[in-house]
């Protein structure tokens, strides 16, 4: 009886919602811009630490780099996830937000290999490092208090807006990025030291998401859980062994993740380097390309997330998985073989819809999984550590490949990859009739 005049003295206003959605949903952005940006300028910076090698041996150096950053990612989902449930959704997406704070800035200073030697890669892992524990944190945490605001019935829209402005920050730092090369510098100012810019931006984009985060309101499960009298509930909060008793879901959520984000960091992130290192695009337009592909994926994603509140989350994991399977080679091959930048931007278009079945409602599908006490744990975890197997090396493997002479055995292990989530996502229920959310905010 308390737990329901709890939830009722507490409803939110839908304005209320909405600033609150807006709030984490521009932390999240600002978080995943520092994120990319070392992605998307790695193609200049990567000669001022790794020099004296040929480019692609240069590219790989740095994708190595961004490969061990995620690393970090499982003890980010495991430490911010256990915060998040224990002391409170806001009080870890403000924490995280610092820390990506602190490794943009330090890569915007860290001098060049020619300065001070081996201490530069040196600098620049541990900017990744402290970025990857940031970001691992981030994705639990942001997807658990979206989906927390959000009503039952628009929950899957609403939670489409993390992978909104996950691309967002890939976007701006593309934006950025093309600006600079279009409007200010030169491609030689651009190597020297405009790559630094971004990361001096990303620096202070995170101090405006920390005074966002710290005015934000809690969700009203978590105020739930925290009142309760009930002692064994505390005790679960954001507890490993608790999470480990959730085994069935903790599976899915791995096999849920595992093709989606390789195909993601495949047609996201390395798609830049893929355009120039193979299609022999220019960096310009191979940027131009990347850039608006992304926003119109961006753009679609609650259109499918508002589609998963009606027919359900399962038709469109089948729909990725099925799609993924059949065409990732011949969309990979054709975008290979393109003659020029929009006949690449087409296929890309293409792959990325597909990609939209996975990336629109992951982030709902993990959290209907798990309880209110170790929501955040248990979308934050095995999701980082799927992604820092998998995702994080995606890019490390696809150059891998390339440098070895069969790049197109890496277009082979993205489809088995989407195939082996086809099976999970066969056997799986759809997680909008099976959802544990108390729905306290209808």
């Amino acid at each position: 009886m308390s737990k329901k005049i709890n939830v009722v003295s507490d409803q939110m206003t839908t304005s209320r919602r909405l600033k609150a959605i807006m709030s984490g949903s521009i932390g999240n952005l600002v978080e995943w811009y520092d994120w990319y940006a070392y992605s998307a300028f790695s193609i200049y910076f990567a000669p001022v630490f790794f020099p004296q090698s040929d480019s692609t041996v240069q590219l790989l150096n740095t994708a190595g780099i961004f490969a061990v950053g995620f690393l970090m990612r499982p003890i980010g989902g495991w430490l911010f996830g256990s915060l998040a449930d224990r002391v409170g959704r806001k009080f870890s997406m403000t924490l995280s937000v610092l820390l990506m704070s602190l490794g943009s800035l330090l890569i915007a200073l860290t001098p060049s290999y020619e300065s001070i030697g081996v201490l530069a890669p040196i600098l620049l892992l541990i900017a990744r490092l402290l970025q990857g524990l940031s970001v691992g944190g981030e994705y639990g945490t942001s997807a658990t208090y979206l989906s927390e605001m959000a009503t039952a019935k628009h929950r899957g829209f609403f939670s489409s807006f993390q992978y909104v402005t996950l691309i967002g920050g890939q976007l701006i730092a593309l934006g950025i990025q093309l600006v600079m090369q279009k409007l200010f510098l030169t491609e030689d100012q651009m190597h020297e030291w405009g790559w630094r810019v971004p990361f001096f931006i990303g620096a202070v984009l995170s101090l405006v998401a920390l005074y966002l985060r710290s005015h934000m309101e809690e969700t009203n499960e978590f105020k739930i859980i925290k009142n309760t009298n009930e002692e064994t509930v505390k005790k679960k909060s954001g507890s490993l062994r608790e999470l480990m008793r959730h085994k069935k879901s903790l599976g899915i959520v791995v096999g849920l993740t595992l093709g989606g984000t390789i195909a993601f960091y495949t047609y996201s992130t390395y798609m830049q380097k893929f355009l120039v290192n193979t299609v022999h695009l220019s960096k310009d337009d191979s940027t131009l390309v990347t850039f608006l592909s992304l926003l119109i994926f961006a753009l679609i994603q609650p259109v499918f997330g508002l589609l998963s509140d009606k027919i359900g989350r399962k038709p469109l994991l089948l729909a990725f998985g099925i799609l993924g399977t059949l065409a990732t080679y011949p969309l990979l091959s054709a975008v290979a073989g393109a003659s020029e930048k929009w006949e690449a931007f087409g296929y890309i278009m293409i792959a990325l819809i597909i990609v939209s079945g996975y990336t629109s409602i992951n982030a709902v599908v993990k959290a209907e999984l798990f309880p209110t006490e170790i929501r955040a744990l248990g979308v934050g975890f095995p999701y980082s550590v799927t992604v820092a197997i998998f995702g994080g090396t995606a890019e490390y493997i696809a150059l891998w490949f390339k440098n070895v002479g069969h790049e197109t055995y890496f277009y082979w292990y993205v489809t088995g990859c989407i195939f082996i989530s086809l099976i999970v996502y066969s056997f799986m229920k759809d997680t909008r009739k099976t959802s544990t959310f108390g729905d306290t905010n209808d």
